[in-house]
């Protein structure tokens, strides 16, 4: 099978005003209700765990520490790949094709921790994790809810603006519902196995938007969380997703 690579979109220029950090998504923990927790949820305990597009390793070592996984990281941005070396991670410099696959070997997980919205082709890479999948191996995934509250409220208002992170970063080619995730992976040939939601608590609009702004942080957890349970397309922010490939 030959796999096109594909990089992550790293362009956004004249999107935000300023340029975008490359080093900007750091300093992530492990919460239930966030995607760090769902992930290592779904991700048996001493898995061998490829991470595709593994930033600076922040996941990939929250990973490691929660789940015992042997994990090793594929990473394009090379000051990124620098910085998931120095943590001590196994990183290989590139993309996931034909050429990385049998670089690495196989694995029992591949997962795409926020990077299916940066590609033109996701499909391509769900694809190309098939390569390096053992029998009984799975994909998991995580992605922004383009139906967050926050994204209709703006749009409500007439507003579509960029930012540099979060579900309207400026990087993101693509954008995704629960039904449109689903249905990507019932093209690239997977079957859902898992999905949940992640509460986003982490973002700005919690900490400076009216009238969450106003609440202790204690009652801003308890109306989220209720609100993911009642409502996860309105108030997920990410995508959780486990998927193995159809026999």
């Amino acid at each position: 099978m030959s796999v096109e690579a594909v990089a992550v979109g790293e362009s956004a220029r004249g999107l935000t005003g300023q340029p975008i950090d490359p080093l900007r998504y750091d300093g992530q923990y492990i919460d239930k209700w966030e995607s760090t927790g769902l992930i290592c949820d779904m991700i048996p305990a001493g898995a061998r765990l490829l991470d595709v597009g593994c930033g600076t390793g922040s996941v990939s070592i929250l990973i490691r520490d929660a789940t015992g996984a042997t994990v090793v990281g594929i990473e394009p941005n090379a000051a990124r790949a620098e910085t998931a070396l120095r943590r001590g991670l196994e990183v290989h410099l590139g993309v996931l094709d034909t050429t990385m696959a049998a670089a690495v070997g196989k694995f029992d997980v591949v997962i795409f921790a926020d990077v299916l919205e940066h590609v033109p082709d996701p499909i391509l890479l769900l694809e190309a994790a098939k390569l390096v999948l053992r029998n009984g191996g799975a994909v998991v995934i995580s992605t922004p809810n383009v139906a967050h509250w926050t994204v209709r409220w703006d749009l409500f208002r007439g507003r579509f603006n960029y930012q540099s992170r979060g579900i309207m970063d400026a990087t993101h080619l693509r954008w995704f519902t629960r039904e449109t995730i689903e249905a990507l992976f019932t093209e690239a040939g997977y079957t859902v196995d898992r999905y949940a939601v992640a509460a986003g608590l982490w973002m700005p609009e919690y900490t400076f938007r009216r009238p969450w702004s106003w609440m202790s942080q204690g009652l801003r957890e308890k109306i989220v969380h209720a609100g993911v349970k009642r409502y996860p397309a309105l108030f997920g922010c990410q995508h959780v997703v486990s998927a193995s490939p159809k026999a």
